[in-house]
C-alpha cells in the first residue's frame, strides 16, 4: 500500500470468496503468485501492488457475477487490460479481485455501411485493425503500445494520429459497463449524435475502472486513405521544428501525424532501431488523403518547414518503409530506457494550447540542460502533447529525486500556460497529486461526489484519480 492510500483499508478476497470465483470459473480463476504479480503491475515505475486473485472473464455475465460477488463482501475489484497503462492504473493498492478481460477478444459486429464496430474490451487495436483490413476501413486511434480496447477507452488514450482523427473521447459511440453493483448498463444507442440526458458514454471514457468495468466498446471508424505518405525532416533547432507544427496546424492543413524528437531522442532511437537520423530535433510527418489532396498537404507543409530551416525531407512511400519508420517512433520509450541499461523511467504527459507549444518546449529544454539524468523529449506535437522520458537509476534516491522535481516543473508550467498534467496517458494514482492544481478542489469534490453516487463502497479500482 502506497502513502497516498492510507486512508482505505486494505480488503483482501476472503476465502469464500475465492470458492464463489473458482465454482464460477474453474480454472480461469487464479490465485497463483507469478499471475498475480503479473496483474499487479504496468509499464510505469511505480510500485506494483498485486491483487489477492485474477478472473479471466470471458463474457459480461461472467464479468458481472464476479463483480456481484466482490460487492457483496466489499472487495475492491480492478480491471485488466493488457497492463501497458503507465501510471499505476492497474495495481491492486487495496487488494481485491482483478478481472483480466484478456480473453473477451471477440469483435462482435462491423457495420462497414455505418462505418462503426462493436468489439468485445480484450480486442487489441492491432487485432481489430488486421480483422478490418479487407472492409476498407480502419480504426486510427494509436497510442503506440497494442493495448486493448477497453483500456484505451478507460484510460481516454489517443497517440500520433490524434492530431487528425481525435482521441478515443470521439472514437467512443457507445460502451457497456458493469456497475459497482453488478447491474449492466449500454451508456448510448450508435447514432452519431443525440441530446437523449446525460452523456453517460463520456463519463465513463477516462474513468480508468473507478466508475465500472467496460466490456464492450461500439467504435467509429474511418476510411482507408486513397494514399499515404511519411517523412523525416530534421531541424536546427527546437523552437524552429516545433514552430514548424504550430504554423502547420494554424494554417489548416489536415495532417495525420506530426511526431516532435529532440536530440537526444533521435540519438536513442538510432541506437534502439538502427536507424540513422540525424541528431538534430526533428519532425516525423504522415499525410493522408487522396493523391492529389496528400501533394498539396506536402508541399503546403514543405513551404512551412522551409521557413524555419527544415529542407531535408526523407520520404517513405512504401508501406514497409513507413512501417519501419513509425515502428522506430513507437519504440522511443524503450529506446531512452537503453541508453541506460538497467535503469527505469517514467514519462510526462503534458498538453498545451499549440500557441504555448514552443515556449513550453523551448523552456523545458532550459530545466534539463543543468541535469545528469537522460532526458529525451518526444511529442505528439501537432495537438499540442508532449513527453519528457526521465531515466534514472532505481537504487539511486537522487536521480529519483531529481527526475521528480524536474517533472514538477514541467506539469507547473504546463498549467501555467493553461495546459494539463496529462494529456493521454491517465491519472492512475501517479498523477493524483496534480489534479487539484488543475481543476480545483470544487471540482475534485464533484467528481468525489459522482464516485460516491456510483460506487458507494468504493470497490472499483479504489485509489485511482480522486480519493474517497
Amino acid at each position: 500500500m502506497t502513502a497516498l492510500d492510507t486512508a482505505v483499508p486494505l480488503r483482501a478476497a476472503p476465502p469464500e470468496l475465492i470458492s464463489e470465483l473458482e465454482g464460477l470459473l474453474g480454472e480461469r480463476l487464479s490465485t497463483a503468485a507469478a499471475v498475480r504479480e503479473q496483474h499487479g503491475r504496468d509499464e510505469s515505475y511505480h510500485t506494483p501492488a498485486a491483487p489477492d486473485a485474477v478472473a479471466f472473464c470471458r463474457s459480461t455475465e461472467e464479468v458481472a457475477a464476479v463483480v456481484k460477488a466482490c460487492a457483496a463482501r466489499k472487495v475492491p475489484v480492478i480491471p485488466f487490460g493488457t497492463g501497458t497503462s503507465l501510471e499505476g492504473h492497474v495495481a491492486a493498492l487495496h487488494g481485491g479481485v482483478c478481472i483480466d478481460v484478456s480473453q473477451m477478444n471477440e469483435i462482435l459486429a462491423v457495420r462497414p455501411e455505418d462505418m462503426d464496430v462493436t468489439v468485445q474490451a480484450g480486442v487489441t487495436r492491432k487485432q481489430l485493425n488486421e480483422y478490418l483490413r479487407d472492409t476498407g476501413l480502419f480504426f486510427p486511434i494509436d497510442p503506440g503500445a497494442d493495448a486493448s480496447i477497453g483500456g484505451m477507452a478507460s484510460t481516454r488514450a489517443s497517440g500520433t494520429n490524434a492530431v487528425r482523427y481525435g482521441t478515443m473521447r470521439e472514437a467512443v459511440l457507445a460502451l457497456t459497463v458493469v456497475l459497482a453493483d453488478g447491474r449492466v448498463i449500454r451508456t448510448s444507442r450508435r447514432a452519431r449524435k443525440s441530446s437523449a440526458g446525460y452523456d453517460l458514454t463520456r463519463l465513463f471514457v477516462g474513468s480508468e475502472g473507478t466508475l465500472g468495468v467496460v466490456t464492450e466498446v461500439t467504435l467509429r471508424l474511418h476510411g482507408i486513405p486513397e494514399a499515404v505518405l511519411s517523412a523525416v525532416c530534421p531541424f536546427p533547432g527546437v523552437a524552429e521544428a516545433v514552430n514548424t507544427v504550430i504554423t502547420t496546424i494554424q494554417a489548416g492543413v489536415p495532417i495525420a501525424r506530426i511526431e516532435f524528437l529532440d536530440e537526444a531522442q533521435i540519438a536513442a532511437v538510432n541506437a534502439y532501431s538502427k536507424t540513422d537520423y540525424a541528431e538534430v530535433p526533428t519532425l516525423f510527418f504522415e499525410f493522408h488523403g487522396s493523391d492529389a489532396g496528400v501533394q498539396e498537404q506536402v508541399e503546403t507543409v514543405q513551404s512551412i518547414a522551409a521557413e524555419f530551416g527544415g529542407t531535408d525531407f526523407q520520404w517513405a512511400r512504401s508501406e514497409e518503409e513507413r512501417s519501419r519508420l513509425w515502428h522506430a517512433r513507437h519504440n522511443a520509450y524503450y529506446a531512452g530506457i537503453a541508453m541506460r541499461p538497467g535503469c527505469k523511467a517514467f514519462s510526462s504527459d503534458v498538453c498545451v494550447p499549440i500557441s504555448r507549444l514552443a515556449d513550453c518546449i523551448v523552456e523545458t529544454k532550459a530545466d534539463l540542460d543543468g541535469t545528469t539524468l537522460f532526458t529525451p523529449i518526444v511529442g505528439h506535437v501537432g495537438d499540442g502533447n508532449f513527453h519528457v522520458l526521465f531515466v534514472f537509476d532505481p537504487d539511486n534516491p537522487n536521480e529519483i529525486a531529481e527526475a521528480k522535481r524536474l517533472n514538477a516543473r514541467v506539469v507547473e508550467r504546463a498549467l501555467a500556460m493553461d495546459g494539463t498534467c496529462t494529456g493521454e496517458h491517465g491519472v492512475g494514482h501517479g498523477k493524483m497529486g496534480y489534479l487539484e492544481a488543475e481543476h480545483g478542489a470544487d471540482m475534485l469534490d464533484v467528481m468525489a461526489n459522482i464516485k460516491r453516487a456510483l460506487d458507494p463502497e468504493n470497490i472499483m479500482n479504489p485509489g485511482k484519480i480522486v480519493r474517497v
